[in-house]
């Protein structure tokens, strides 16, 4: 069992030494057309940009879906 659970570690390490961070993948073609759309939804065409990791499109889509929920609630009244 715990050589399962060392099987991700040991990837991260073989990453490392060959000079990768793990989570630099590029993005995939789901998370290129998502980040895409949202970000013309909001108005912001620069977050999007060719050539992102993985983590770095997943960090901006969840930026942009909270400037989207922001927007869509109501004004806060006393």
């Amino acid at each position: 069992m715990q050589q399962k659970k060392r099987a991700p570690e040991r990837q991260e390490s073989q990453q490392l030494a060959r000079g990768e961070s793990p989570g630099a993948e590029p993005m995939t073609g789901a998370q290129a057309s998502y980040l895409k759309t949202l970000a013309e939804e909001v108005r912001e065409p620069s977050a999007y940009q060719q050539g992102l990791s993985r983590r770095e499109a997943s960090r901006r889509i969840n930026v942009l879906m909270e400037k989207l929920r922001i927007g869509e609630l109501p004004p806060h009244t006393d």
